[in-house]
């Protein structure tokens, strides 16, 4: 099956909705309880592709098989160089490279923009995504204990960097996605 790699459009929320209300309700992999509604997706969409991007996997009968994006790892500003990544596949694409025919061209956008580092946030345990994360050059930087609580259970929360360009002093300024299609 033939996979193509795009920028996410706001018709992707409803699908982008779908995907994720799985790991919402069945998982601890976010610590999401109510899983979000298209429009909200929607919102979140706008909201992230201003300033990072957000790549979209599908078939080529347009079928979403998973999206990967960054977002700001903290609100201060002096984290601006910092960038969170997230990625979620369709349940049933995990182990077929989807995941790393997003994730590569993610990093390297987001390389390209002027951030210095990505932060994957991973609930751990969780051997698949952080093999994933290890795989792409992330490394395991610390672990806080027992942070959030979900599906009747407390959950901790593993942290993996990876460096995707040099620290300059000043920093450069980011450039923009403009990858939000229209």
């Amino acid at each position: 099956m033939s996979v193509t790699i795009r920028s996410v459009s706001r018709d992707d929320a409803a699908p982008i909705a779908a995907i994720y209300a799985h790991y919402v309700t069945n998982t601890a992999v976010t610590f999401e309880e109510v899983p979000p509604d298209a429009a909200e997706m929607r919102a979140r969409i706008e909201t992230v592709s201003a300033t990072h991007p957000w790549l979209i996997a599908a078939t080529a009968d347009g079928d979403l098989l998973g999206y990967a994006y960054g977002r700001p790892y903290h609100g201060r500003a002096a984290y601006r160089w910092t960038c969170e990544t997230a990625i979620y596949l369709a349940h049933d694409r995990r182990g077929r490279g989807t995941g790393r025919a997003l994730y590569a061209p993610l990093l390297d956008t987001l390389t390209d923009q002027g951030f210095v580092a990505a932060i994957a946030s991973i609930t751990v345990p969780n051997a698949e995504s952080s093999r994933f994360h290890e795989a792409l050059g992330f490394t395991f930087v610390g672990r806080m204990t027992a942070i959030g609580y979900k599906l009747g259970r407390w959950h901790d929360v593993g942290y993996w960097q990876r460096d995707l360009g040099p620290r300059s002093s000043p920093p450069k300024g980011l450039a923009s996605t403009g990858l939000l299609q229209r």
